[in-house]
């Protein structure tokens, strides 16, 4: 009985020991600290509600082992979230000055976020509800060209324009953007469909200035896009590429460096470059628009969005560099080390700023006639042939009438002769 009691004891004593233990897993966060679920729940926005305007693909998503970023954010917060993607920089802002909806966060790119700083459409941010900002944003990300006083924007992401290619159907590796007008390569080209960007690898081909005022340069950066359409057909798609350049079916895609490495993930025979004539280096960043219905709401997710935790998985989403300055060193990330995202060496950049609204106009204009074929010359010839035949045609048309009228007036005379001599 001695042995049995001591028995229970020792058994009780050992349980006794683990409890606590097992106790303290089960209440532990998965994610975050006590002090870190204390402050969301501290704000006192549970029950409202905030609509997030981002880019596709652009947030950690609950994929891949990674957390749910948004469901977090509602989980901590008490806030709901109703979230939806726009493809560009330029349907952001057809859709955010369209009229009929409102946005409490979105998320622009660098010179988008210059021209809705020049239009009013954004607000300044009160920091004190960003407290992330201080503590962990990069300092090259802080008071960058497009918001020097720091007033409007929460960095969020880096990364580079590159030319992505299929090793299997490209012999000699790249170093221009000159092979996407290679006819050998007709059919087999993936273009940005971005005007933006399409434009840039037009303008430092022919060395212009990306951010040119002159309408000429972007007539003849127009004209090249135009050329290149008739020579290689390019496709033009944004997110399709992923799809599309993992088909193997396509020899060149124009994206985005980190978007090459998810691209890797699925098929092996893929590989980049920089192009000498220069890149894109574009910053994305966390804005709230002057139609927002809750700013709190919006600043406390973009201080969510900066949070170490939720940082790391959104980088390891979405591949591109993080403006959080714990990510780029961390040796437990996949892009640690990473070239195409974290390069040692910075290839030649260029970074694009508003341009005036005479120019904005030409460039949209410009565009859809590329895109349209309208300035190919194909298109130019077929219009050319088309003209004159038109003119043949309208020349026989009046040859006849002509030729008619005058048989007609013959004809009357001779009767008029004939009436006089009966008479």
């Amino acid at each position: 009985m001695k042995k049995m009691t001591s028995l229970l004891l020792s058994l009780l004593t050992v349980i006794g020991l683990f409890l606590p233990a097992t106790a303290v897993f089960a209440d532990e966060d998965p994610y975050f600290s006590d002090e870190q679920i204390a402050y969301y729940e501290g704000l006192g926005l549970q029950g409202t509600s905030i609509n997030v305007y981002n880019w596709g693909e652009y947030i950690a998503d609950g994929s891949d082992g990674l957390m749910d970023a948004v469901a977090e954010f509602e989980r901590l917060s008490g806030i709901k979230v109703n979230y939806t993607n726009f493809e560009n920089n330029e349907n952001m802002y057809a859709k955010l000055t369209g009229g009929g909806v409102s946005y409490d966060v979105i998320v622009p790119s660098d010179y988008m976020i210059e021209r809705l700083i020049d239009e009013g459409l954004l607000q300044e941010l009160d920091y004190s509800n960003i407290p992330n900002f201080e503590e962990y944003i990069r300092d090259d990300f802080r008071n960058l060209f497009y918001d020097p006083d720091q007033k409007y924007t929460v960095g969020f992401n880096i990364s580079y324009a590159a030319l992505i290619y299929n090793t299997d159907l490209v012999d000699e590796e790249p170093d221009s953007w000159e092979v996407l007008w290679d006819e050998q390569y007709r059919g087999k080209v993936l273009m940005f469909n971005n005007s933006r960007d399409a434009f840039a690898i037009a303008q430092s081909l022919l060395g212009q200035d990306v951010n040119t005022t002159d309408e000429q340069d972007w007539v003849d950066a127009a004209e090249l896009l135009a050329q290149q359409k008739d020579a290689t057909d390019p496709v033009y798609v944004m997110d399709e590429v992923f799809n599309l350049m993992e088909s193997g079916e396509y020899a060149f895609a124009t994206y985005y460096s980190g978007d090459y490495l998810l691209m890797t993930e699925n098929v092996d025979n893929l590989d980049y470059c920089f192009p000498k004539e220069g890149v894109n280096k574009f910053y994305d960043a966390f804005c709230v628009p002057t139609c927002a219905q809750n700013k709190a709401g919006a600043e406390a997710f973009i201080n969510f969005m900066m949070e170490p935790e939720v940082a790391f998985d959104n980088a390891e989403y979405i591949y591109y560099a993080s403006a959080n300055k714990e990510i780029e060193f961390d040796e437990e990330s996949s892009l640690y080390g990473e070239k195409a995202v974290y390069p040692t060496e910075e290839p030649d950049y260029y970074e694009f700023h508003n341009l005036p609204q005479n120019i904005l106009e030409l460039q949209n204009s410009l565009w859809s006639k590329v895109k349209s074929g309208q300035l190919s010359a194909d298109n130019q010839a077929n219009e050319q042939r088309i003209y004159t035949v038109s003119v043949i045609i309208a020349a026989a048309v009046v040859a006849i009438l002509l030729i008619s009228f005058i048989r007609r007036k013959q004809k009357s005379k001779e009767q008029d002769i004939s009436d006089l001599y009966e008479h």
